[in-house]
């Protein structure tokens, strides 16, 4: 039998397994252990979402390098949305299939759990791609390049806003399920902390709005999924992410002139 892995190790196979579910990146040191890390790896969720977008920052850099701002804005957005394998993506055209079905509840939530992309899905998403392209494209490069940094850190920190908020509402479970635990509340509450820490360093005149517009999107959204569907979802989760993500974009071009 082999020894118990001592604490740096638990630590850091938990933000293997996070790393592993929110990215595309090939680690794949003991993935098979990953069953037993999902509750504990939620904590690591922001710091991937920092990762991603410290690498989406870097990458922006050398866009504009080479191309025009909106050119480098759209291939951006193609890195923030198959980084994770288009997860979230996915999850905001299943939530917006069934939250805007007005169907009862347990019809949208199998609206939501078929694969098919219906015409509300398709819609939102490409909303959404044009207000983030709209918004990043409106800012100078240095305030682009910030604002890459912060979007994926903060829709990371959305989830567990919302698994802090909310129940998860299928009676079978599914993935979302996998990940909630006793210390979701601390996790999200140590999550907002970092945010607010790292912006009140890297941003401090975004803060206040960045941070207003997450909290603003997460409770409006939250109150809408519980009404509509009993809780939170796999796909809620990842709607959110998208949403957070959009919002902090906005903020970002909202306060130019700071």
């Amino acid at each position: 039998m082999p020894a118990p892995d001592n604490r740096q190790t638990l630590l850091l196979l938990r933000f293997c397994t996070a790393m592993r579910f929110l990215t595309l990146v090939p680690i794949s040191w003991r993935a098979e252990d990953d069953s037993h890390h999902f509750a504990e790896s939620l904590a690591f969720f922001p710091a991937v979402g920092c990762l991603i977008g410290a690498g989406g920052s870097l990458l922006a850099v050398i866009l504009l390098a080479i191309f025009p701002q909106p050119v480098a804005v759209v291939l951006i957005l193609i890195y923030l949305a198959f980084i994770s394998g288009c997860l979230h993506l996915d999850g905001l055209s299943d939530s917006a299939d069934g939250l805007l079905s007005s169907r009862p509840r347990e019809e949208s939530l199998l609206i939501m759990k078929d694969s098919r992309a219906g015409a509300m899905g398709v819609v939102t998403v490409v909303c959404l791609f044009l207000a983030k392209y709209a918004a990043l494209s409106a800012m100078p490069p240095k305030v682009f390049c910030l604002a890459i940094l912060f979007m994926p850190f903060a829709g990371r920190c959305a989830i567990l806003l919302s698994m802090a908020g909310l129940r998860y509402a299928r009676k079978e479970g599914g993935l979302g399920a996998l990940f909630y635990s006793n210390d979701s509340k601390n996790a999200s509450f140590l999550a907002l902390l970092a945010l607010v820490v790292v912006l009140a360093v890297l941003a401090p005149g975004r803060a206040i709005p960045v941070i207003a517009g997450l909290l603003a999107v997460n409770f409006l959204f939250n109150r809408w999924c519980r009404a509509r569907l009993g809780g939170a979802t796999g796909d809620t989760l990842g709607a959110v992410c998208e949403l957070s993500e959009t919002v902090v974009a906005i903020a970002f071009a909202a306060t130019l002139s700071l």
